[in-house]
């Protein structure tokens, strides 16, 4: 599986704060069957920059190879959406067309569509980080509708699917998962155990709601396609 929403790199953001916590989350994504993890650190450009989040992912993939631990971390970014159109074009998803775009957890920037329409012209893909969890979609989950039409995709938290975040949450990805509204299921992993990186449980919760192979799809070969920067069909 791939997970690409993780907090994995140490010292950059509220994720870990040591080497020795970030080896232990990779371990435990490993046994999960993570076999690779896009790092998504938040950022604002310049505290934390492509170029120190380049540094810490060879500096992390250096000590995972050293302890025989069979993750590859790739370089990321989770951008706050008032500062995607001018960051989004440095600071993609592995160096791809794709970048993840995090709302405001209260409300939907009336700006929005704009927002996502810029990117597309940019030629890149916004992808929105966990919806869910954004307190007008779940009041009303079609809202997120529009913002797909328009060309946005979708990646909902594990620990959404399989109710960590409380049942209303839980209730709003698995209707979002039911109606073919999400593209990618990540874990949004900040340490081993706090959102632990963890992928099983929500693939099967979404196996059971679509299909093993539909589910598949959301933490294989839709994320593949993001490593592979190739463009693909939404579920609908």
């Amino acid at each position: 599986m791939i997970d690409i929403h993780s907090h994995i790199l140490p010292g950059l953001d509220d994720g870990p704060q040591s080497l020795e916590t970030s080896v232990a989350m990779a371990k435990t994504a490993d046994d999960d069957g993570i076999r690779t993890i896009i790092a998504t650190p938040h950022t604002d450009g310049i505290r934390v920059s492509s170029e120190t989040v380049l540094t810490a992912v060879e500096d992390l993939n250096r000590e995972l190879a050293r302890r025989n631990i069979s993750v590859a971390i790739f370089p990321g970014h989770e951008l706050p959406c008032h500062l995607a159109a001018g960051l989004a074009a440095t600071h993609t998803l592995a160096g791809s067309r794709y970048v993840l775009l995090e709302y405001p957890p209260a409300y939907i920037p009336n700006d929005a569509l704009t927002i996502l329409n810029g990117l597309l012209d940019q030629g890149l893909v916004p992808v929105i980080a966990h919806p869910e969890r954004n307190s007008m979609v779940l009041q009303q989950p079609e809202l997120l509708a529009v913002h797909r039409e328009a060309g946005a995709l979708v990646q909902v938290t594990a620990g959404s699917l399989t109710g960590e975040h409380g049942p209303d949450i839980q209730q709003c990805a698995l209707y979002l998962l039911f109606k073919r509204m999400v593209d990618f299921i990540g874990t949004d992993s900040h340490g081993p155990d706090f959102r632990a990186p963890i992928l099983h449980r929500a693939r099967n919760m979404a196996t059971r709601l679509m299909g093993r192979d539909q589910a598949a799809r959301l933490v294989q070969a839709n994320p593949e396609k993001i490593l592979r920067n190739l463009e693909f069909r939404p579920i609908s």
